[in-house]
């Protein structure tokens, strides 16, 4: 289908372009949402006389775009999500739950402007592109944790999947244990039993 941008549109085109996309995506994004028109004789004159309205709504998103931008770009948020041992989600974290986290702060956006190619579904850092504005983009970070302190070690670059390295009183420990060797005494308390209940000499065999 052939269509008639009504706004810049990323890996597609500028506003104004009239560009061949899918039914499905024109129908279902394009259409529904006012990013486009079908490419008719009747839209492409109904374009030239909205065009120049367009153009000053988009300045204007823009503008606001920005400023939301300075205080959104780089920002941290955190999720707190159950997880197995190796980081794995028991579940996702989706677009929806990200839309929600960022109205909690105060940032009002809708799921479309969520640049998140699938959900999250492990233990860590992810970065989030935000699409603000068709020309204005920022990127947050998403920290999922399975708690507070979780989280906070994860913001300081730690691998939480990993397992923990052992303190030196534990390493200490481990050390003696294994310069005592259990398994040996065991083997040496076998032995002289065996010794103990071999039969004496007979007097016939001396």
């Amino acid at each position: 289908m052939e269509v008639i941008l009504l706004e810049r549109i990323a890996r597609l085109g500028q506003m104004g372009e009239v560009v061949r996309v899918k039914d499905g995506f024109a129908r279902n994004f394009l259409l529904p949402h006012g990013k486009a028109l079908r490419a008719t004789a009747e839209n492409r004159t109904r374009f030239e006389t909205m065009k120049s309205e367009l153009e000053a709504r988009s300045l204007t998103l823009k503008s606001e775009a920005a400023q939301v931008s300075d205080k959104l770009d780089g920002k941290n948020f955190t999720v707190l999500r159950q997880a197995s041992e190796s980081g794995q989600l028991f579940g996702s974290v989706s677009p929806r739950d990200l839309v929600g986290l960022l109205a909690d702060d105060g940032f009002r956006l809708n799921r479309s402007q969520i640049a998140l190619n699938a959900p999250i579904k492990t233990i860590g850092q992810h970065k989030v592109p935000i699409a603000l504005h068709p020309e204005v983009e920022v990127s947050i970070t998403i920290i999922v944790a399975r708690n507070e302190d979780e989280a906070a070690r994860i913001a300081r670059g730690e691998d939480v999947t990993q397992l923990r390295e052992p303190t030196e009183q534990e390493a200490a420990a481990i050390a003696a244990e294994a310069f005592f060797e259990p398994g040996a005494g065991e083997s040496a308390r076998t032995t002289e039993g065996a010794e103990q209940a071999e039969p004496p000499a007979s007097p016939d065999n001396a």
